[in-house]
Protein backbone atom coordinates (compact mmCIF):
# COMPACT_ATOMS: atom_id res chain seq x y z
CA UNK A 1 0.00 0.00 0.00
CA UNK A 2 1.35 3.77 -0.83
CA UNK A 3 0.06 6.73 0.25
CA UNK A 4 0.69 10.10 -2.38
CA UNK A 5 0.17 13.74 -0.92
CA UNK A 6 1.23 17.10 -1.56
CA UNK A 7 1.85 19.36 0.72
CA UNK A 8 4.24 23.48 0.42
CA UNK A 9 5.45 22.34 -2.84
CA UNK A 10 6.71 18.69 -1.97
CA UNK A 11 5.17 15.75 -3.81
CA UNK A 12 5.12 12.84 -1.91
CA UNK A 13 5.23 9.23 -1.38
CA UNK A 14 4.62 6.78 1.64
CA UNK A 15 5.09 2.99 1.44
CA UNK A 16 3.37 1.86 4.23
CA UNK A 17 4.24 -1.14 5.32
CA UNK A 18 7.83 -0.33 4.86
CA UNK A 19 7.64 3.53 6.47
CA UNK A 20 9.93 4.34 3.40
CA UNK A 21 9.13 7.99 2.31
CA UNK A 22 10.33 9.37 -1.42
CA UNK A 23 10.23 13.07 -2.07
CA UNK A 24 9.27 12.60 -6.08
CA UNK A 25 9.07 14.58 -9.31
CA UNK A 26 6.02 15.05 -10.84
CA UNK A 27 6.38 11.92 -13.86
CA UNK A 28 6.74 9.62 -10.51
CA UNK A 29 3.40 11.00 -8.91
CA UNK A 30 1.76 10.69 -11.77
CA UNK A 31 2.81 7.86 -12.93
CA UNK A 32 2.09 5.71 -9.10
CA UNK A 33 -1.44 7.39 -9.62
CA UNK A 34 -2.26 5.15 -12.60
CA UNK A 35 -1.79 2.11 -10.60
CA UNK A 36 -3.26 0.01 -7.66
CA UNK A 37 -2.30 2.11 -4.47
CA UNK A 38 -3.34 -0.71 -2.37
CA UNK A 39 -1.30 -3.43 -4.25
CA UNK A 40 1.43 -5.32 -2.27
CA UNK A 41 2.96 -6.00 -5.73
CA UNK A 42 4.15 -4.66 -9.42
CA UNK A 43 4.19 -6.01 -12.71
CA UNK A 44 7.12 -6.67 -14.37
CA UNK A 45 6.46 -4.55 -17.31
CA UNK A 46 4.39 -0.83 -17.60
CA UNK A 47 0.78 -1.77 -17.53
CA UNK A 48 -0.41 -0.48 -21.08
CA UNK A 49 -3.37 1.46 -19.20
CA UNK A 50 -0.37 3.72 -17.14
CA UNK A 51 1.10 4.17 -20.63
CA UNK A 52 -2.26 5.42 -22.14
CA UNK A 53 -2.98 7.26 -19.39
CA UNK A 54 -0.01 9.19 -19.44
CA UNK A 55 0.35 9.67 -23.37
CA UNK A 56 0.51 12.89 -24.26
CA UNK A 57 2.02 14.16 -21.04
CA UNK A 58 5.32 12.33 -21.24
CA UNK A 59 6.75 10.10 -23.57
CA UNK A 60 6.56 6.20 -23.78
CA UNK A 61 10.27 6.33 -23.38
CA UNK A 62 10.28 8.35 -20.12
CA UNK A 63 6.89 6.39 -18.43
CA UNK A 64 8.90 3.37 -19.11
CA UNK A 65 12.26 4.23 -17.28
CA UNK A 66 10.46 5.54 -14.76
CA UNK A 67 8.64 2.53 -14.30
CA UNK A 68 11.76 0.50 -14.43
CA UNK A 69 13.10 2.87 -11.72
CA UNK A 70 10.00 2.07 -9.48
CA UNK A 71 10.00 -1.54 -9.83
CA UNK A 72 13.74 -1.39 -8.09
CA UNK A 73 12.37 -0.22 -4.96
CA UNK A 74 9.64 -2.54 -4.87
CA UNK A 75 12.32 -5.19 -5.30
CA UNK A 76 14.77 -3.20 -2.43
CA UNK A 77 11.52 -3.41 -0.35
CA UNK A 78 10.90 0.41 -0.43
CA UNK A 79 7.59 0.58 -2.51
CA UNK A 80 4.06 -1.59 -2.97
CA UNK A 81 5.88 -3.71 0.20
CA UNK A 82 4.00 -6.50 1.81
CA UNK A 83 2.32 -5.81 5.38
CA UNK A 84 4.17 -8.05 7.79
CA UNK A 85 2.86 -6.52 10.83
CA UNK A 86 -0.68 -8.44 10.24
CA UNK A 87 0.78 -11.77 11.82
CA UNK A 88 1.71 -9.87 15.12
CA UNK A 89 -2.31 -9.03 15.63
CA UNK A 90 -3.45 -12.21 17.10
CA UNK A 91 -0.29 -12.41 19.41
CA UNK A 92 -1.29 -9.77 21.08
CA UNK A 93 -1.12 -10.49 25.34
CA UNK A 94 -1.68 -8.36 28.47
CA UNK A 95 1.34 -6.38 29.48
CA UNK A 96 2.72 -5.33 32.50
CA UNK A 97 1.66 -2.03 33.55
CA UNK A 98 4.90 1.12 32.98
CA UNK A 99 3.11 3.83 33.48
CA UNK A 100 0.07 5.64 35.79
CA UNK A 101 -1.65 8.74 35.21
CA UNK A 102 -2.47 9.97 39.13
CA UNK A 103 -5.63 11.90 39.53
CA UNK A 104 -4.41 13.53 42.96
CA UNK A 105 -6.91 16.81 42.74
CA UNK A 106 -9.74 16.62 41.07
CA UNK A 107 -10.60 20.25 42.09
CA UNK A 108 -9.58 23.23 39.84
CA UNK A 109 -8.91 26.78 39.89
CA UNK A 110 -9.42 27.54 36.75
CA UNK A 111 -12.87 27.58 34.79
CA UNK A 112 -11.83 26.51 31.26
CA UNK A 113 -15.28 26.27 28.78
CA UNK A 114 -13.65 22.83 27.09
CA UNK A 115 -12.56 21.14 30.20
CA UNK A 116 -13.82 17.19 29.51
CA UNK A 117 -13.21 16.94 32.96
CA UNK A 118 -15.87 19.44 33.97
CA UNK A 119 -13.48 21.57 35.39
CA UNK A 120 -11.96 19.26 37.63
CA UNK A 121 -14.40 17.34 39.29
CA UNK A 122 -14.86 14.58 36.01
CA UNK A 123 -18.82 14.55 37.09
CA UNK A 124 -18.54 14.20 40.63
CA UNK A 125 -17.93 15.99 43.76
CA UNK A 126 -14.75 18.11 43.97
CA UNK A 127 -11.93 16.17 46.00
CA UNK A 128 -8.52 15.84 46.59
CA UNK A 129 -6.37 12.35 46.39
CA UNK A 130 -4.77 11.53 49.92
CA UNK A 131 -1.09 10.56 50.58
CA UNK A 132 -2.39 6.60 51.45
CA UNK A 133 -4.20 6.39 48.56
CA UNK A 134 -1.41 8.02 46.28
CA UNK A 135 1.01 5.68 48.40
CA UNK A 136 -1.14 2.65 47.16
CA UNK A 137 -1.08 3.66 43.77
CA UNK A 138 2.47 3.30 43.50
CA UNK A 139 2.32 0.01 45.47
CA UNK A 140 -0.22 -1.31 43.11
CA UNK A 141 1.96 0.03 40.21
CA UNK A 142 5.64 -1.92 41.63
CA UNK A 143 3.37 -4.63 41.77
CA UNK A 144 2.00 -5.15 38.59
CA UNK A 145 5.04 -3.80 36.86
CA UNK A 146 6.40 -7.12 36.63
CA UNK A 147 10.04 -7.17 35.49
CA UNK A 148 9.62 -3.91 34.26
CA UNK A 149 12.51 -1.52 35.30
CA UNK A 150 11.61 2.18 34.32
CA UNK A 151 8.34 3.41 35.38
CA UNK A 152 6.10 6.26 34.47
CA UNK A 153 3.92 8.69 36.47
CA UNK A 154 1.79 11.38 35.50
CA UNK A 155 0.74 13.92 37.94
CA UNK A 156 -2.76 15.00 36.48
CA UNK A 157 -5.97 17.14 37.82
CA UNK A 158 -7.91 19.23 37.95
CA UNK A 159 -4.97 21.43 38.79
CA UNK A 160 -2.13 18.76 40.47
CA UNK A 161 -0.97 21.89 42.56
CA UNK A 162 -3.97 22.17 44.64
CA UNK A 163 -2.49 19.21 46.21
CA UNK A 164 1.48 19.37 45.73
CA UNK A 165 1.91 18.43 49.86
CA UNK A 166 0.93 15.35 48.65
CA UNK A 167 2.75 15.51 44.72
CA UNK A 168 5.93 15.47 46.84
CA UNK A 169 4.98 12.67 49.08
CA UNK A 170 4.37 10.47 46.52
CA UNK A 171 8.03 11.27 44.89
CA UNK A 172 9.56 10.87 47.70
CA UNK A 173 7.63 7.43 48.96
CA UNK A 174 8.42 6.14 44.95
CA UNK A 175 12.17 7.28 45.11
CA UNK A 176 12.17 5.64 48.39
CA UNK A 177 11.83 2.29 46.90
CA UNK A 178 13.54 2.52 43.52
CA UNK A 179 16.47 0.61 44.87
CA UNK A 180 14.68 -2.25 47.02
CA UNK A 181 12.53 -3.12 44.05
CA UNK A 182 14.97 -2.31 40.94
CA UNK A 183 12.60 0.31 39.18
CA UNK A 184 13.39 3.47 38.04
CA UNK A 185 10.49 6.16 38.06
CA UNK A 186 10.25 8.78 36.00
CA UNK A 187 7.80 12.08 36.57
CA UNK A 188 5.62 13.91 34.90
CA UNK A 189 3.28 16.83 35.57
CA UNK A 190 0.34 18.66 33.86
CA UNK A 191 -0.02 22.29 35.38
CA UNK A 192 -2.15 25.01 34.66
CA UNK A 193 0.71 27.37 36.25
CA UNK A 194 -1.84 29.45 38.80
CA UNK A 195 -0.01 28.21 41.71
CA UNK A 196 3.41 27.96 39.87
CA UNK A 197 5.56 30.04 42.52
CA UNK A 198 9.38 29.99 42.38
CA UNK A 199 9.56 27.44 45.38
CA UNK A 200 7.16 24.77 43.36
CA UNK A 201 9.27 25.49 40.03
CA UNK A 202 12.45 25.19 41.73
CA UNK A 203 11.08 21.51 42.51
CA UNK A 204 9.59 20.60 39.35
CA UNK A 205 12.60 21.26 37.71
CA UNK A 206 14.23 19.09 40.26
CA UNK A 207 11.83 15.82 40.25
CA UNK A 208 9.85 16.00 36.90
CA UNK A 209 11.62 14.81 33.88
CA UNK A 210 8.67 16.55 32.03
CA UNK A 211 5.99 19.62 32.73
CA UNK A 212 3.15 19.91 30.70
CA UNK A 213 2.62 23.85 31.05
CA UNK A 214 -0.88 24.33 30.04
CA UNK A 215 -1.86 28.15 27.23
CA UNK A 216 -3.78 28.50 24.83
CA UNK A 217 -1.99 31.01 22.82
CA UNK A 218 -2.47 35.00 22.49
CA UNK A 219 -4.12 36.90 25.09
CA UNK A 220 -7.25 37.16 23.89
CA UNK A 221 -7.83 33.46 22.49
CA UNK A 222 -6.55 32.25 26.13
CA UNK A 223 -8.54 34.58 28.62
CA UNK A 224 -11.79 33.79 26.27
CA UNK A 225 -11.67 30.06 27.05
CA UNK A 226 -9.16 29.81 30.59
CA UNK A 227 -10.80 32.10 32.88
CA UNK A 228 -10.71 31.26 36.58
CA UNK A 229 -13.50 31.20 38.52
CA UNK A 230 -14.20 34.95 39.12
CA UNK A 231 -14.57 35.21 35.25
CA UNK A 232 -11.05 36.77 35.16
CA UNK A 233 -8.31 35.81 32.06
CA UNK A 234 -5.64 33.74 33.18
CA UNK A 235 -2.74 34.84 30.64
CA UNK A 236 -1.09 38.00 32.92
CA UNK A 237 -0.83 35.48 35.89
CA UNK A 238 0.62 32.49 34.64
CA UNK A 239 2.74 33.70 31.06
CA UNK A 240 5.72 35.46 33.50
CA UNK A 241 5.81 32.30 35.50
CA UNK A 242 6.21 29.75 32.35
CA UNK A 243 8.71 32.10 31.27
CA UNK A 244 11.04 32.24 34.36
CA UNK A 245 10.05 28.24 35.06
CA UNK A 246 11.38 27.59 31.39
CA UNK A 247 14.24 29.68 32.00
CA UNK A 248 15.91 27.21 35.13
CA UNK A 249 14.31 24.29 33.08
CA UNK A 250 17.93 23.23 31.42
CA UNK A 251 17.37 20.37 29.12
CA UNK A 252 14.50 18.34 30.83
CA UNK A 253 11.85 17.97 28.68
CA UNK A 254 8.49 20.01 28.64
CA UNK A 255 6.35 21.68 26.16
CA UNK A 256 3.63 24.11 26.57
CA UNK A 257 0.33 22.84 25.34
CA UNK A 258 -2.45 24.72 24.30
CA UNK A 259 -6.33 23.97 22.64
CA UNK A 260 -7.39 25.54 19.59
CA UNK A 261 -11.08 25.68 19.20
CA UNK A 262 -13.65 26.71 16.40
CA UNK A 263 -13.23 30.59 17.83
CA UNK A 264 -9.38 30.53 16.70
CA UNK A 265 -8.93 28.59 13.27
CA UNK A 266 -5.62 30.60 12.54
CA UNK A 267 -4.13 28.91 15.35
CA UNK A 268 -0.51 29.19 13.58
CA UNK A 269 -0.97 32.60 15.28
CA UNK A 270 -1.15 31.21 18.48
CA UNK A 271 1.48 28.65 17.99
CA UNK A 272 3.84 31.56 16.75
CA UNK A 273 2.92 33.50 19.62
CA UNK A 274 3.73 31.08 22.44
CA UNK A 275 7.13 31.08 20.26
CA UNK A 276 7.96 34.61 20.62
CA UNK A 277 7.27 34.36 24.13
CA UNK A 278 10.38 32.18 24.45
CA UNK A 279 8.50 28.81 24.20
CA UNK A 280 10.52 26.30 21.74
CA UNK A 281 8.28 23.29 22.70
CA UNK A 282 4.89 23.85 22.04
CA UNK A 283 1.40 21.73 20.95
CA UNK A 284 -2.08 22.78 20.01
CA UNK A 285 -4.37 20.56 19.99
CA UNK A 286 -8.22 20.62 18.26
CA UNK A 287 -10.69 20.91 20.56
CA UNK A 288 -12.44 17.16 20.19
CA UNK A 289 -16.16 17.48 21.98
CA UNK A 290 -20.18 17.82 21.66
CA UNK A 291 -20.06 18.96 18.34
CA UNK A 292 -23.61 20.96 19.81
CA UNK A 293 -21.04 23.08 21.80
CA UNK A 294 -19.92 26.48 20.09
CA UNK A 295 -16.53 26.30 20.25
CA UNK A 296 -16.06 22.96 19.03
CA UNK A 297 -14.57 21.67 15.83
CA UNK A 298 -16.62 19.81 13.30
CA UNK A 299 -16.54 18.67 9.88
CA UNK A 300 -17.54 21.46 7.99
CA UNK A 301 -14.57 23.30 9.41
CA UNK A 302 -11.97 20.81 8.36
CA UNK A 303 -11.35 22.13 5.23
CA UNK A 304 -10.31 25.57 7.24
CA UNK A 305 -8.17 23.66 9.84
CA UNK A 306 -6.21 21.53 7.29
CA UNK A 307 -5.58 25.18 5.46
CA UNK A 308 -4.35 26.55 8.75
CA UNK A 309 -2.25 23.00 9.55
CA UNK A 310 -0.30 23.61 6.21
CA UNK A 311 0.84 27.48 7.11
CA UNK A 312 1.29 26.04 10.28
CA UNK A 313 3.83 23.02 9.08
CA UNK A 314 5.27 26.14 6.23
CA UNK A 315 6.14 28.58 8.92
CA UNK A 316 8.08 25.97 11.23
CA UNK A 317 10.09 24.56 8.30
CA UNK A 318 11.00 27.87 7.56
CA UNK A 319 12.19 28.45 10.94
CA UNK A 320 14.15 25.48 11.18
CA UNK A 321 15.91 25.71 7.60
CA UNK A 322 17.12 28.92 9.44
CA UNK A 323 18.33 27.65 12.36
CA UNK A 324 16.02 27.73 14.69
CA UNK A 325 15.19 24.85 17.12
CA UNK A 326 11.54 24.75 17.49
CA UNK A 327 9.36 21.62 17.84
CA UNK A 328 5.71 21.17 17.35
CA UNK A 329 4.24 18.16 18.92
CA UNK A 330 1.90 16.97 16.51
CA UNK A 331 4.93 17.64 13.76
CA UNK A 332 7.37 15.29 15.62
CA UNK A 333 7.70 11.87 13.77
CA UNK A 334 10.71 9.16 13.53
CA UNK A 335 10.55 8.37 10.27
CA UNK A 336 13.94 5.74 10.26
CA UNK A 337 12.79 3.86 13.34
CA UNK A 338 9.33 5.05 14.79
CA UNK A 339 8.03 2.88 17.62
CA UNK A 340 8.29 -1.18 17.99
CA UNK A 341 5.47 -3.34 16.53
CA UNK A 342 3.30 -3.51 19.46
CA UNK A 343 3.05 -0.20 19.98
CA UNK A 344 1.98 0.44 16.16
CA UNK A 345 -0.43 -1.51 16.62
CA UNK A 346 -2.67 -0.57 19.62
CA UNK A 347 -0.73 2.60 20.64
CA UNK A 348 -0.82 4.40 23.61
CA UNK A 349 -1.46 1.58 26.00
CA UNK A 350 -4.87 2.68 27.25
CA UNK A 351 -5.96 0.13 29.61
CA UNK A 352 -2.97 -2.61 29.04
CA UNK A 353 0.32 -0.74 29.92
CA UNK A 354 -1.36 2.14 31.21
CA UNK A 355 -3.62 3.07 33.87
CA UNK A 356 -5.48 6.32 35.64
CA UNK A 357 -6.19 6.10 39.73
CA UNK A 358 -8.69 8.81 40.56
CA UNK A 359 -8.81 10.20 44.40
CA UNK A 360 -10.38 7.27 45.74
CA UNK A 361 -8.04 4.98 44.31
CA UNK A 362 -9.95 3.62 41.56
CA UNK A 363 -8.44 2.34 38.86
CA UNK A 364 -9.61 3.18 35.23
CA UNK A 365 -8.37 2.73 31.74
CA UNK A 366 -6.98 6.07 31.08
CA UNK A 367 -7.34 9.84 32.12
CA UNK A 368 -10.63 10.33 30.06
CA UNK A 369 -12.61 7.41 31.47
CA UNK A 370 -12.37 8.53 34.84
CA UNK A 371 -15.65 9.32 36.15
CA UNK A 372 -17.08 6.26 34.34
CA UNK A 373 -18.28 4.07 36.43
CA UNK A 374 -18.59 1.00 34.12
CA UNK A 375 -15.11 1.21 33.02
CA UNK A 376 -13.74 1.26 36.47
CA UNK A 377 -11.01 -1.65 36.25
CA UNK A 378 -10.25 -2.13 39.89
CA UNK A 379 -8.82 -0.47 43.30
CA UNK A 380 -5.30 0.19 44.40
CA UNK A 381 -6.79 0.04 47.58
CA UNK A 382 -8.12 -3.30 47.52
CA UNK A 383 -5.90 -4.90 45.40
CA UNK A 384 -8.49 -5.87 42.26
CA UNK A 385 -7.92 -5.74 38.62
CA UNK A 386 -10.08 -6.65 36.27
CA UNK A 387 -7.78 -8.42 33.51
CA UNK A 388 -10.80 -9.31 30.92
CA UNK A 389 -10.90 -5.59 30.47
CA UNK A 390 -7.41 -5.38 30.27
CA UNK A 391 -7.25 -8.22 28.35
CA UNK A 392 -10.02 -6.60 25.79
CA UNK A 393 -7.61 -2.97 25.39
CA UNK A 394 -4.95 -5.55 24.31
CA UNK A 395 -6.71 -6.53 21.78
CA UNK A 396 -7.40 -3.46 20.19
CA UNK A 397 -5.32 -3.29 17.59
CA UNK A 398 -5.59 -1.32 13.95
CA UNK A 399 -6.47 -5.17 12.50
CA UNK A 400 -9.02 -4.84 15.02
CA UNK A 401 -11.19 -1.77 13.78
CA UNK A 402 -12.25 -1.94 10.55
CA UNK A 403 -11.55 1.63 9.48
CA UNK A 404 -7.89 1.16 10.51
CA UNK A 405 -7.15 -1.79 8.30
CA UNK A 406 -7.03 -0.40 5.15
CA UNK A 407 -6.02 3.13 6.30
CA UNK A 408 -2.53 4.59 5.43
CA UNK A 409 -1.72 6.46 8.41
CA UNK A 410 -2.74 3.32 10.59
CA UNK A 411 0.78 2.80 11.82
CA UNK A 412 1.35 6.17 12.50
CA UNK A 413 -2.08 6.43 14.78
CA UNK A 414 -2.12 3.21 15.73
CA UNK A 415 -5.80 3.25 15.97
CA UNK A 416 -6.38 6.36 17.14
CA UNK A 417 -7.98 7.39 20.94
CA UNK A 418 -9.84 4.51 22.75
CA UNK A 419 -11.60 6.56 24.88
CA UNK A 420 -12.83 9.18 21.52
CA UNK A 421 -13.72 5.93 19.91
CA UNK A 422 -15.95 5.05 22.67
CA UNK A 423 -17.00 8.17 23.65
CA UNK A 424 -18.14 9.60 20.17
CA UNK A 425 -18.94 6.49 18.31
CA UNK A 426 -19.98 4.09 20.75
CA UNK A 427 -17.36 1.43 20.61
CA UNK A 428 -13.52 0.98 21.56
CA UNK A 429 -13.19 -0.29 18.10
CA UNK A 430 -15.43 2.18 16.14
CA UNK A 431 -12.64 5.14 14.48
CA UNK A 432 -13.73 8.39 15.50
CA UNK A 433 -13.90 9.99 12.19
CA UNK A 434 -13.03 13.52 12.99
CA UNK A 435 -9.91 12.72 15.00
CA UNK A 436 -8.98 10.44 12.32
CA UNK A 437 -9.29 12.89 9.63
CA UNK A 438 -7.47 15.69 11.80
CA UNK A 439 -4.63 12.97 12.45
CA UNK A 440 -3.99 12.06 9.06
CA UNK A 441 -3.47 15.95 8.04
CA UNK A 442 -0.61 16.29 10.85
CA UNK A 443 1.05 13.45 9.88
CA UNK A 444 1.19 14.50 6.38
CA UNK A 445 2.16 17.74 7.74
CA UNK A 446 5.00 16.01 9.86
CA UNK A 447 6.21 13.75 6.88
CA UNK A 448 6.45 16.35 4.50
CA UNK A 449 8.73 18.64 6.86
CA UNK A 450 11.22 15.43 7.60
CA UNK A 451 11.12 14.81 3.82
CA UNK A 452 12.00 18.48 3.01
CA UNK A 453 14.40 18.46 5.56
CA UNK A 454 16.07 15.81 4.82
CA UNK A 455 16.07 16.41 0.80
CA UNK A 456 17.72 19.97 1.80
CA UNK A 457 20.78 17.79 3.76
CA UNK A 458 21.53 16.31 0.17
CA UNK A 459 20.73 12.97 1.29
CA UNK A 460 20.88 10.26 -1.60
CA UNK A 461 18.24 8.31 -2.98
CA UNK A 462 14.48 9.52 -3.29
CA UNK A 463 13.43 7.92 0.48
CA UNK A 464 14.81 10.98 2.11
Amino acid sequence: MIHRFKNNGYAIVLDVNSGAVHVVDELVYDLLGQLDESSESMEAQCPAAALEALRGQYTAEEIRETYDELLELHRAGQLFTKDDYAQFADRMVRSPLKAMCLHVSHDCNLRCKYCFAGQGGYGGQKKVMSAEVAKAAIDFLIERSQGRRNLELDFFGGEPLMNFDVVKETVAYARSLEKKYGKVFRFTMTTNGVLLSDEISEYLNKEMNNVVLSLDGRREVNDAMRPNAGGRGSYDGIVPKYQRFVAKRGDKDYYVRGTFTKENLDFTQDVLHMFSLGFDQVSVEPVVSDPQLPFSIREEDLPRVFEEYDTLAGEILARKKAGEKVNFFHFMIDLEQGPCAIKRLRGCGCGNEYAAVDPDGGVFPCHQFVGQPEWQMGSVLTGEYNLEMKDRFAHSTVYDKPDCRTCWAKFYCSGGCNANNQQYEGDLLRSHKLSCELEKKRLECAIMMKAALADDEGEDGPED
